[in-house]
């Protein structure tokens, strides 16, 4: 039986991947056997770059913090060498850099299983969201599209202004007559 400091320094780690996971509005276990430090190390800058939180856990923690929350159908995948990346603003981030990682990395970075908002997702799921854009990436294109008509419209009156003979800047004010 461990001692009480050990125990206590366990539940704590397990508070904090419950806080965390909690916390997280996605993320996504990773089997990460075979990648080496360098490749380790492009992933975790591109990951904190964005706001996405990865480290390596103990399985038999992560099962206790997960099970504390209702995710029990994750246990099957805690088997074996098991990293987590976890991110809050952007719930996509986590899952489009990992899976882009894993695609580039051919079979040594593999994705265990991921989650959203609270529900536990299948790797289909995982592999349909890791195709959208970023969040930035998706506000820019509804902008764009929302300023087109707008747009477009400056363009046909500055046109015809110029047929008319006008030009496109305003008149002056004329000083009043007294």
């Amino acid at each position: 039986m461990p001692n009480a400091k050990v125990l206590s320094e366990k539940q704590a780690v397990v508070a904090a991947l419950v806080n965390r996971l909690k916390g997280a509005s996605a993320g996504v276990f990773v089997d990460y056997k075979g990648i080496n430090v360098e490749e380790d190390t492009a992933l975790r800058g591109e990951l904190r770059k964005n706001g996405v939180e990865y480290n390596v856990v103990k399985n038999t923690l992560v099962r206790r913090a997960i099970d504390e929350l209702g995710f029990g159908e994750l246990d099957p995948i805690l088997n074996g060498t098991t990293s987590l990346a976890t991110g809050k603003d952007d719930p996509i981030a986590p899952i489009r850099l990992v899976s882009e990682y894993a695609k580039k990395l051919n079979n040594k970075f593999e994705i265990k299983a991921g989650f959203m908002e609270g529900k536990v997702l299948s790797l289909a799921e995982i592999s349909e969201l890791a195709n959208l854009s970023s969040k930035d990436t998706l506000y820019s294109r509804v902008l764009g599209t929302m300023l087109a008509p707008i747009t477009s419209l400056a363009v046909v009156l500055g046109q015809i202004l110029e047929q008319r003979g006008g030009n496109a800047e305003a008149p002056a004010a004329e000083p009043a007559a007294l």
